[in-house]
């Protein structure tokens, strides 16, 4: 039986213009988003990569469970929900292990570049797989534009460079960045998976089970492969977790399920174009991530490509 005939979907909206609120939330998702890898930085400074995520998700579920209290939203799933939230869960470990280890072998820089590419994969899924949007020839540009910037970017990535070392706090590798590549593609069937998701689950629930699933995920994982000790935190990664927490996995991951709801998952793309900038910018000023001619270079690609992938449609490329 599928899931539709499972679950009594939500309530279904007509998708709506980008209005001046819209812009506003998504671009705060996108100001709190950006920083997300130099917090991230700090934290693995002090714990491993996936104990991160574990602690980061279980203040995460917390401030979720208060979101839908203060919503007047109930918790329990209805048979056909279960299967949904268990699948978002699996994705958001999935996701949130493959990026903190990638974080761990590159710095805030690359980071925030290579994991802004979901963008692009959010297209090319909408397109081929759930027919929900249409490749044009402009978006195709975008997409040519912003992974020749990226492969610039890999081409220089383990170019040995003197001076950087020198001031920069993190190194990026090849193999890093790679890792956050398969986290920025994992994460666009994420985004395109919750839109979905929206149709039978109400959104504070889903994310508050999604969080769940995936601190219990991170712990198994946290316990069988790492060697975590809690002492010794340094007052910047204890406030990097408090961010990564309540502000990221909180607000960012619950503010964006809402506006899921209504506008297509491309719509709310468009405004990540700014993400590069804020994490290129906080990288530069809390990590000390040097502005190379090559990453300035892959920066305008990227947010080049992001604004022609999400402009006004043009001639829409057959199936």
């Amino acid at each position: 039986m599928n899931q539709t005939s499972e679950a009594e979907p939500v309530k279904s909206r007509e998708l709506e213009p980008v209005s001046l609120k819209t812009a506003s939330l998504a671009l705060l998702t996108v100001a709190l988003w950006g920083a997300n890898p130099a917090a991230v930085s700090y934290s693995v400074d002090t714990l491993p990569p996936i104990a991160v995520a574990a602690v980061r998700f279980a203040m995460a579920t917390v401030f979720m469970l208060f979101w839908c209290r203060v919503e007047g939203c109930g918790l329990r799933l209805r048979a056909g929900q279960r299967r949904t939230a268990m699948i978002a869960g699996f994705l958001l470990f999935l996701q949130i292990a493959t990026f903190n280890v990638g974080v761990t072998m590159s710095n805030s820089s690359h980071s925030s570049m290579m994991i802004n590419t979901f963008v692009f994969w959010v297209v090319v899924i909408e397109h081929w797989i759930t027919k929900a949007d249409h490749l044009t020839a402009r978006k195709l540009i975008g997409l040519m534009v912003a992974f020749g910037g990226v492969f610039l970017l890999l081409l220089r990535t383990d170019a040995p460079n003197a001076s950087t070392a020198s001031t920069s706090l993190d190194q990026p590798t090849l193999v890093g960045d790679a890792i956050l590549l398969v986290s920025a593609c994992v994460l666009a069937w994420k985004v395109v998976y919750v839109k979905h998701a929206l149709k039978f689950v109400e959104p504070g629930k889903l994310i508050f089970w999604h969080d769940l699933i995936g601190v219990v995920l991170f712990v198994i994982c946290s316990a069988s492969f790492e060697h975590v000790e809690f002492g010794g935190f340094t007052t910047p990664a204890v406030i990097a977790l408090v961010y990564q927490g309540v502000l990221v996995a909180g607000i960012c991951f619950a503010l964006q399920a809402l506006l899921l709801r209504h506008h297509s998952a491309s719509q709310i793309a468009v405004f990540s174009f700014a993400t590069p900038l804020f994490g290129v910018g906080t990288g530069i000023l809390l990590r000390g991530d040097r502005m190379t001619p090559m990453l300035m270079v892959a920066a305008v690609c990227v947010t080049i490509g992001i604004l022609l992938v999400n402009l006004k449609k043009s001639t829409t490329l057959g199936n």
